[in-house]
């Protein structure tokens, strides 16, 4: 995420806690309270939960701090990792619809790409883009950095094996056309 300075027409478009948004908050306190609110933001903006509380602009903690009433400050408290984290996010992937990526989610994503991105696209980032847009349509929460780097380079080793395959078979049928068309003209 880049870190860009952003106005309050920003902050309330992106940041503002929805009605439905503060019922998910309302039963929690302190930095608990907090650092949920800003998971569910982050995630509505970016559709992935924050690596840790370096990715989140200090205005924007500010701006969703004064929403649930707690002071700014309490998110240096909020544990980025643990079973609190977890279930957060758990409630939170319930309440948009998304699931996590489980490894027939990762097999089909796979297939997808392989079919549908990488036959065409070459490139480890165009290809991880189109995953990750993908994710978003299927609801699927984007697996891990690693774990994308791994399906982009099952699907593109597939798309490169069906299309050395395609290959092998076309060659010598081009090969026949072409002798048979020199020797038509002979």
């Amino acid at each position: 995420m880049a870190r860009t300075s952003l106005d309050l027409d920003d902050l309330v478009e992106h940041w503002a806690l929805l009605k439905d948004e503060q019922g998910l908050v309302s039963g929690k306190r302190g930095a608990t309270r907090l650092g949920f609110a800003v998971l569910l933001k982050f995630y509505t903006q970016y559709g992935r939960f924050p690596r840790g509380r370096f990715e989140l602009p200090g205005e924007v903690v500010e701006f969703v701090a004064r929403q649930v009433q707690v002071p700014a400050s309490e998110l240096d408290t909020y544990e980025w990792s643990g079973r609190t984290v977890e279930y957060h996010r758990a409630q939170i992937r319930g309440h948009l619809g998304f699931r996590e990526c489980s490894v027939a989610d990762a097999d089909k994503l796979s297939a997808w790409l392989a079919e549908h991105v990488a036959c065409k696209e070459r490139r480890p980032e165009q290809v991880r883009v189109e995953l990750l847009a993908r994710c978003r349509t299927e609801c699927i929460e984007p697996p891990t950095p690693g774990r994308c780097d791994r399906i982009v380079g099952a699907a593109l080793r597939v798309a490169s094996t069906a299309a050395a395959g395609f290959w092998n078979v076309a060659e010598p049928i081009a090969r026949g056309f072409v002798r048979k068309s020199f020797c038509e003209r002979l």
